[in-house]
């Protein structure tokens, strides 16, 4: 018989402490919007110079169809001893007798009959700078195209007015497009349509201050 041996014990290989848990990630930020679908708020003003302006284009054109109304309810041949459109020479005399601008050239400024400044070389466009010849007494109602019936109008007052004769001035105010024109703005306006700027009856070419 063999002696008995003790069984040697085997001591179980150290561990390794065990680390520590990650801690959790934190939750991703939502991604910002891209621009295209960020909600944009206009000011207030922008919003009332959209209105103010959507209301003239809507009251030029609204105007401007009242216009073609009347020239369709017009005879089809005209008398030739009172043509539609006033004369030229009858254009000129009308402007010469309009308001004038103080400080500004006669030729090239003047203040239509409610009293808004308008630019020569501005003709029926619906800016509030542009004029028109306008028949007082409308040319479907019978009125004619001579000096007596002539006044220069703002070119969006004219549209409004259409052929209506109970029309009072104050009416044709409330309907004026109004802006602001600074000495500075005319003489820019001057350079582009002249060449040149003017003050009174002076000739003597560009004077900008």
């Amino acid at each position: 018989m063999f002696p008995n041996k003790k069984h040697s014990r085997r001591r179980p290989p150290a561990t390794a402490p065990s680390s520590p848990p990650p801690p959790p990630r934190a939750a991703a930020a939502p991604a910002a919007l891209p621009s295209s679908r960020r909600r944009l708020t206009p000011s207030t003003s922008l919003i009332d110079q959209e209105l103010e302006t959507l209301q003239d284009t809507s009251s030029f054109l609204l105007g401007s169809l009242q216009t073609s109304l009347d020239e369709a309810a017009s005879p089809a041949s005209p008398n030739p001893n009172n043509p539609r459109s006033f004369p030229h020479s009858v254009k000129q005399q009308c402007w010469d007798k309009a308001e004038r601008v103080k400080g500004r050239d006669a030729d090239r400024w003047r203040r239509d009959a409610v009293g808004n400044v308008v630019f020569r070389k501005l003709v029926g466009c619906p800016g509030c700078l542009c004029h028109d010849y306008d028949h007082i007494l409308p040319y479907s109602k019978g009125g004619k195209s001579t000096l007596e019936n002539c006044q220069v109008l703002q070119a969006t007052v004219n549209r409004s007015k259409g052929n209506q004769t109970e029309i009072t001035r104050a009416d044709l105010i409330r309907r004026s497009s109004y802006c602001r024109v600074s000495d500075r703005d005319m003489d820019l306006l001057e350079l582009s349509a002249y060449g040149n700027v003017r003050r009174d009856q002076d000739s003597g070419g560009c004077r900008i201050q």
